[in-house]
């Protein structure tokens, strides 16, 4: 070490960001089907700020019916992968989410889908189920936000 030397300060200054998810639509309604039918919507999910390769999955709600048992109606389906993928220029892919839902007993549900990737950051759908009894069918409308 030379005490010769002069100290210099260094100062660093950064921006944190967070990785965001945008969802394309912003909401998605399930069409009406009658008991044990599957009915199913697509969404884009539009990654954002992402500072390195991630793995996004889902965790599906499950549901007490009427008799006690549980059943999970939900699935999720990500047809071209489930990875987050950075190219050299900075951009990121967009992944497909394929949601289906079905259900062979009446059960009516408020709850989420939450979408997690490998940090554990969180984008939340928000489910509202409906069985109508008398048409004896689905009502499902879905509005995506970020947590």
């Amino acid at each position: 070490v030379n005490d010769s030397a002069s100290h210099h300060i260094l100062r660093l200054s950064g921006t944190l960001r967070t990785p965001k998810m945008d969802f394309h639509p912003p909401f998605l309604m399930l069409m009406p089907v009658p008991l044990d039918v599957e009915t199913e919507a697509v969404i884009t999910m539009i990654p954002q700020d992402f500072m390195r390769p991630s793995r996004i999955t889902a965790k599906l709600p499950e549901l007490e019916l009427a008799d006690g048992s549980r059943t999970c109606p939900f699935s999720v389906q990500f047809p071209q992968g489930q990875d987050v993928v950075l190219s050299p220029d900075g951009t990121m892919n967009e992944l497909t989410c394929r949601i289906t839902f079905r259900s062979s007993k009446p059960v009516s549900f408020l709850g989420e889908l939450l979408f997690i990737d490998q940090e554990e950051n969180r984008w939340l759908e928000q489910q509202t189920i409906v069985f109508l009894p008398y048409t004896h069918t689905w009502h499902c409308l879905a509005l995506i936000r970020k947590l």
